[in-house]
């Protein structure tokens, strides 16, 4: 270990702490072991030029192991201006198509929207509860009835993102 960090001086690198669950690796056991594999680090160039990167782990959906998530931002803003351009007041169709345009119900109701919605709820909720139960094993073994939740949980998540990729499957497909 010692010949690892002393690597790690000479090539000037520093870590990238991880947020998140502390483990990114468990033996799925009732009384589990849980070990941090994964470590992340980055040069001094990428840390001027990439100040907020941050490493997150993702939900362990199905595996032992769990994923993780880089995110490299900026402080640059991402502004979204409306700019009203005067010259579309002379274009000779101006007039109709806004009195159309305010003419349109605002609220269209859509079935297929609404299910789509409802499914990415339902897995929303679904790795937050799976998030809050690998918090909880970090701390102490899971009892039986938790784990056993842990595996119910799992098993819908997957039947849940199944159906997800059906769905942007099919809307995928080109006519």
């Amino acid at each position: 270990m010692l010949h690892f960090n002393e690597a790690l001086s000479a090539l000037g690198v520093v870590e990238l702490p991880l947020h998140g669950q502390r483990f990114t690796w468990t033996n799925k056991q009732l009384s589990p072991l849980l070990e941090r594999l994964d470590w992340f680090f980055t040069s001094q160039s990428w840390t001027n030029s990439f100040p907020i990167t941050c490493v997150t782990t993702l939900i362990m959906e199905t595996s032992d192991h769990s994923p993780c998530l880089i995110s490299i931002n900026t402080i640059i803003p991402k502004g979204k201006v409306f700019r009203f351009e005067n010259y579309l007041m002379v274009h000779e169709h101006f007039l109709n198509i806004v009195q159309h345009g305010w003419a349109l119900p605002t609220f269209q109701s859509d079935p297929a929207k609404a299910q789509l919605s409802s499914l990415k709820a339902n897995i929303a909720n679904v790795k937050l509860v799976l998030s809050f139960l690998g918090l909880l094993e970090e701390f102490r073994d899971l009892s039986l009835q938790e784990w056993n939740f842990r595996h119910i949980l799992e098993q819908r998540l997957v039947s849940l993102l199944k159906q997800q990729k059906i769905y942007w499957k099919q809307r995928g497909t080109i006519r």
